[in-house]
């Protein structure tokens, strides 16, 4: 069973992740333009559930969430006033962002929490559907979508934001991947303490190429996410993550006994690939897809928010343009630290460690959401192994970029 057009508006939303979702409640909010979101409906297709995390500025100015006005304080899920990182023999440095707050948010909470402002508002709409096409027509751009009972369904709308994950990659100098594995746990004892997030622990054992950290998030004194992560070449199988799980909670952290409730498993690219932000004369990409993804740290969630205002305001001004999610000089350094770590050239560890314990911790915090200045940048620069990032900086411009598969599905907690 087929249909015509079932309808129009302003602009379609593909796909209802943290991308999609946070620019079609921009838009909305901001009364610039009516938005539908096309989501899958339920069933394989839908992905699991996924952790966020970003820090704010404190004091309800959520800048980094999405507006200044703590907008989705309903679906953080907990807050960490103190940072912590342990270097490969264990010392532990704690630092202290005041005013900002490492925060998370789990999508499921924040997917119920935009729906339900999607719905109440006249200008927003969600369409359980799965996109087939996206192309330009005149006057805009068209999606076909296919609905749970087999209807064609065809959306018209001036423009289409993307959000879907790319079938391969842009060709880059440099491609890892950030993958990992995490487990909701819960202890028979008190082991966590709330306030403190352990963002790197380099407790575990290294891997003969890239680096490997755990990352653990308390959410009560009894129950934490514990994660593994490397930043290497390969994805682990989910036998070795498991493997590498267990040592960290059993011989690093000694959680004693404990249950899993729940896991999480995904592996996003960290690559100085050129992402095309723009798929058509009315189709753009966004998310991951558009290069919010932070190549260097895998951090998402609040790149997303600023590059939805970016476009709300371009919209509201009449541009027919999408503004970068990230500055040019922000990913030029990028590219640099990975085929630093790619190369070998410099200890991983050490140098997330050095940064932590030789940068203020706001400046630091500024510098890996790309907000700091060039002032500031020489500085910390001059902080890091500068022989091997010199010679690394020189080679890069003339690095040949080669094209690389697409990674499995997944989504970075960052």
């Amino acid at each position: 069973m087929s249909q015509g057009p079932v309808g129009t508006s302003d602009v379609v939303v593909v796909g209802g992740g943290a991308a999609g979702l946070s620019l079609a409640h921009r838009l909305v909010e901001t009364g610039v333009a009516t938005v539908t979101v096309v989501e899958p409906p339920d069933g394989p297709a839908r992905p699991a559930e996924r952790t966020w995390c970003y820090w704010d500025h404190g004091d309800g100015d959520d800048d980094a969430a999405g507006g200044g006005d703590g907008e989705f304080d309903e679906a953080v899920t907990a807050t960490w006033p103190l940072l912590r990182v342990h270097d490969p023999d264990g010392n532990p440095l704690t630092v202290d962002p005041a005013p900002s707050r490492y925060r998370m948010v789990r999508s499921t909470a924040f997917e119920r929490l935009v729906h339900a402002r999607l719905e109440r508002s006249p200008g927003g709409r969600i369409l359980r559907a799965t996109a087939d096409s996206v192309r330009d027509v005149p006057g805009g751009a068209e999606v076909r979508c296919t609905a749970a009972d087999g209807r064609t369904l065809t959306l018209r709308s001036r423009y289409v934001f993307d959000s879907r994950p790319l079938r391969a990659l842009p060709p880059a100098r440099t491609r890892l991947l950030q993958h990992f594995r995490g487990w909701f746990v819960r202890t028979r004892t008190d082991r966590f303490d709330p306030a403190v997030a352990d963002l790197m622990d380099f407790r575990v054992p290294q891997p003969r190429h890239g680096l490997a950290f755990g990352y653990v998030l308390p959410l009560a004194p009894d129950r934490a996410l514990v994660e593994y992560t490397e930043f290497s070449r390969t994805p682990l199988t989910t036998a070795a993550y498991e493997a590498a799980l267990g040592h960290y909670a059993r011989e690093v952290l000694r959680l004693g006994e404990f249950t899993v409730d729940t896991a999480e498993q995904g592996v996003i690219p960290m690559t100085d690939a050129r992402f095309p932000r723009r798929a058509g004369a009315a189709v753009f990409r966004i998310g991951t897809a558009g290069g919010a993804t932070r190549p260097a740290t895998g951090y998402t969630f609040a790149a997303v928010q600023r590059h939805s205002r970016a476009i709300a305001a371009a919209l509201r001004d009449g541009r027919g343009s999408v503004p970068a999610p990230h500055g040019r000089r922000a990913l030029a350094m990028d590219a640099v630290l990975l085929r630093a770590l790619d190369t070998g050239r410099i200890d991983g560890p050490a140098f997330f460690t050095g940064l932590f314990r030789r940068t203020p911790p706001q400046r630091l915090l500024r510098f890996l959401d790309g907000a700091t200045s060039v002032r500031e940048e020489w500085g910390i620069g001059l902080r890091t192994p500068v022989g091997p990032m010199l010679r690394t900086a020189l080679e890069v411009p003339f690095l040949p970029r080669r094209p690389h598969p697409a990674p499995g599905t997944g989504e970075s907690p960052r």
